[in-house]
């Protein structure tokens, strides 16, 4: 029999020195099953080239993570799924916020106004009705829409190239990440916004009130201020945020990833994806309120108080003691969690509706 005719094996792997040969079957993604040149490793030649079948095996490794994986969000993508999420998510919270700020607040009285969370949910009600709740809202929508927009875009431009074949992002990796995104919202857009959220806030607890709204209270900062004045406890900002987002991108993909586990394509459940994001958001509470109560003090009307973010934390310490770090940590806590879950649920969400209308890379 001719030694062309006998049975043959050829190792898994592209034939790169053959390929324009009008025999070899090989594709991109499939190893090659025949193939004439093959006749040379039958006949004893030279095998395939290591380079070429390394080069075979990147690129299936790819082809797996692209069909199975979590695909990289694009970030135009991220940045309007962000804001769209940021945009719902403090209309639903916002009188939680308010609350957490006026018993921040208040730590300065002699004796405190307010007894506890129902005590200033009462007297806000009783004194401004419903609507009290929500003072301060325009200055924390028009900066919640831009905030998110710029977290969600910036940790998705720091964390694409930072992901394996898979898809799959490193617990190490996702806390830089996240530190980056936190900062970037908080030289952004979150400074000047808290700034004017809680001076509106305190404001109203004057007993002639400046700001007649958002806009013109906006307007008298700036004029008594300069654009300066709405950075006020931007050191402090810049801590708060950035650990924030870096304890909360670091739970959520930590349990994201043990959630899935072997299996990157396993779909995670907006009920999932909420109590994952209620759990990281309880997390950057308890891992951060310190810094947030000594933030909202360097952002009130009493501000000058203060030399700097230090001398406003160790005045905290040496007039009310270390609980005082803690206050307002119940509401907040309640926000919070409430604000992560409803992010990322509506974020996943909208990026999901977005792949369906908007084909990117």
């Amino acid at each position: 029999m001719s030694s062309l005719l006998k049975p043959f094996s050829v190792r898994e792997g592209p034939c790169e020195r053959h390929a324009g040969n009008s025999g070899c079957l090989t594709t991109s993604l499939t190893p090659p099953t025949q193939c004439l040149g093959s006749r040379n490793a039958a006949a004893g030649l030279s095998p395939l080239p290591v380079a070429g079948y390394q080069a075979y095996g990147a690129r299936r490794t790819l082809a797996a993570a692209s069909i199975g994986g979590r695909k990289s969000t694009h970030p135009g993508k991220a940045i309007l799924a962000g804001g769209i999420a940021g945009g719902i998510e403090i209309c639903i919270t916002f009188p939680t916020e308010y609350v957490k700020t006026q018993l921040q607040l208040d730590g300065r009285a002699n004796p405190p106004r307010y007894r506890g969370i129902g005590d200033c949910v009462k007297l806000t009600v009783q004194d401004h009705g419903l609507r009290g709740l929500y003072r301060g809202l325009s200055s924390l929508l028009y900066g919640s829409i831009p905030k998110s927009a710029v977290r969600f875009g910036t940790f998705e431009v720091l964390s694409n190239p930072m992901r394996d074949a898979t898809g799959r992002l490193d617990n190490t990796r996702s806390l830089l990440c996240g530190l980056g995104a936190g900062i970037a919202e908080a030289v952004v857009v979150v400074c000047p916004m808290e700034t004017l959220k809680v001076k509106l806030i305190h404001d109203q607890c004057s007993l002639r009130p400046r700001y007649r709204g958002f806009f013109h209270g906006v307007s008298e900062i700036i004029k008594e201020q300069g654009v300066r004045g709405t950075y006020q406890g931007l050191t402090a900002t810049v801590l708060k945020q950035g650990s924030n987002q870096a304890i909360r991108f670091y739970v959520m993909n930590s349990l994201r990833n043990w959630y899935k586990g072997d299996d990157p394509r396993r779909e995670m459940h907006p009920v999932v994806t909420a109590i994952f994001g209620a759990t990281a958001g309880a997390a950057s509470v308890f891992g951060n309120t310190p810094l947030d109560v000594v933030k909202t003090r360097m952002q009130g009307l009493e501000a000058h108080r203060y030399k700097s973010t230090l001398d406003c934390a160790f005045q905290i310490l040496k007039h009310e003691g270390p609980q005082a770090f803690y206050k307002g940590t119940v509401p907040r806590l309640g926000r919070v969690c409430l604000d992560v879950a409803i992010v990322f649920v509506i974020y996943e969400e909208v990026v999901k509706l977005l792949n369906n209308v908007w084909k990117t890379q």
